[in-house]
């Protein structure tokens, strides 16, 4: 039913045993261990970019949960309408709130694919999923791409004296298929417990580094809303105080109820589905720590490159204002000006035309013309004072 992801898997795990069995022998123990190690790294690779996409993401739904709580407050009323606009934000913000799932749901199928391709190795028995075959039909029956060749040289590899695909709880009956059965339960159990204890250990440190780098960005947020003198909401699915218990919870699982899980379950982990465990974690551990610090030192960048733009935009004290306009706009306008200055007629007409009309005025002329200043009535002959008087002077001569 899953051939789509047993396939994929055994041939990639095929690929690296024949390269490191150029190397080492192809019957190595070494070979086959470097094969899914070789394996895991390869997963891994193609889910760089992912798990820096999913980093990003959850950086950039942090600095959008004010404006979330905004939409969540005003269409309280209308779930439609909120989870449009909800949309509408995470397309302006350019992120997608499914990123963060994509890490997961790959590796899960890859665990579930090694684990049924290394089981098959071994299909001897009816219990613990054998398939009730003889040791000889199980020596000589190919295992997805592995050829019969392939079988027997993985059932013959030893890794610390225990074949790769023996677990802790494996049922006795199916020792006899790796021929010679020259290993005990207590000697698998010496060599899967501390490999367990190991897996136990990284998945809880690993959690633990990530949810103390989200509290780190968690009180940094509270302290730069403190210092611009935002108060955030306190009720809601965004608030602070329902973030924290949300996050309280993934705590929870990701310190303490997976690695409890892997400590119970290990019992029926094989050597080889434990090895691509460790390092997984392993690669896990270098990997947070390498793309942390690459994350870190975008975000200081971002934050520099905006304070640089403050900087640039903000007017500085005493410096010359600096002309955008083209050589031809200033020549252009330099021209309008030389004409305004030979014609300053024009300028006048403007001003003159712009003043609001002077009301009469309500006191009489020193001479007793009390008309002075009064405009004419339509029709009849404006009263100019300045005449009357040139002609009294010429009478008295």
């Amino acid at each position: 039913m899953l051939n789509f992801i047993y396939w994929p898997i055994s041939a990639v795990l095929w690929f690296w045993h024949k390269v490191f069995g150029y190397i080492f022998s192809p019957d190595s123990g070494v070979s086959w261990l470097l094969a899914i190690v070789f394996l895991t790294f390869t997963i891994r690779i193609f889910l760089v970019k992912p798990m820096v996409n999913q980093l990003r993401a959850g950086r950039k739904m942090q600095e959008i949960q004010p404006k979330m709580q905004e939409i969540r407050t005003k269409y309280a009323k209308d779930q439609q309408k909120q989870a449009q606009e909800m949309q509408r934000l995470y397309k302006e913000a350019n992120m997608n709130p499914l990123a963060s799932c994509i890490v997961p749901l790959v590796q899960m199928p890859v665990f579930i694919g090694l684990l049924h391709v290394l089981r098959s190795f071994n299909r001897t028995g009816t219990s613990g999923g054998g398939l009730g075959m003889t040791v000889e039909e199980n020596r000589n029956t190919a295992n997805y791409i592995f050829s019969p060749e392939d079988v027997q040289s993985f059932l013959d590899a030893r890794v610390f004296g225990v074949p790769l695909s023996s677990y802790m709880s494996m049922p006795e009956e199916q020792f006899a298929a790796f021929a010679p059965a020259d290993f005990t339960r207590t000697e698998i159990i010496m060599v899967a417990l501390p490999m367990v204890i190991a897996c136990v250990l990284l998945t809880h440190f690993n959690a633990r580094m990530s949810m103390s780098r989200q509290r780190e960005r968690m009180a940094k947020r509270k302290a730069e809303q403190a210092a611009a003198g935002k108060k955030p909401d306190q009720t809601g699915p965004g608030s602070p105080e329902m973030m924290e218990m949300q996050m309280k919870t993934m705590n929870g699982m990701m310190l303490w109820f997976l690695p409890a899980t892997l400590l119970v379950t290990g019992a029926f982990w094989h050597i080889g589905l434990l090895t691509y465990m460790l390092s997984n974690n392993i690669w896990t551990f270098f990997q947070t720590k390498i793309v942390y610090a690459k994350m870190d030192k975008e975000e200081a960048e971002e934050e520099e490159a905006k304070r640089e733009a403050k900087r640039a935009s903000a007017p500085v004290a005493g410096a010359r204002t600096v002309d955008n306009r083209s050589k031809k706009q200033r020549q252009r306008d330099a021209a309008k000006q030389r004409a305004n200055n030979n014609h300053p007629e024009n300028d006048t007409e403007k001003s003159v035309a712009n003043e609001p009309e002077s009301k009469p005025s309500d006191k009489a002329d020193p001479d007793g013309d009390s008309n002075v200043g009064l405009k004419p009535k339509p029709g009849a002959k404006p009263n100019n004072p300045k005449k009357g008087k040139k002609k009294k002077k010429k009478k008295g001569k």
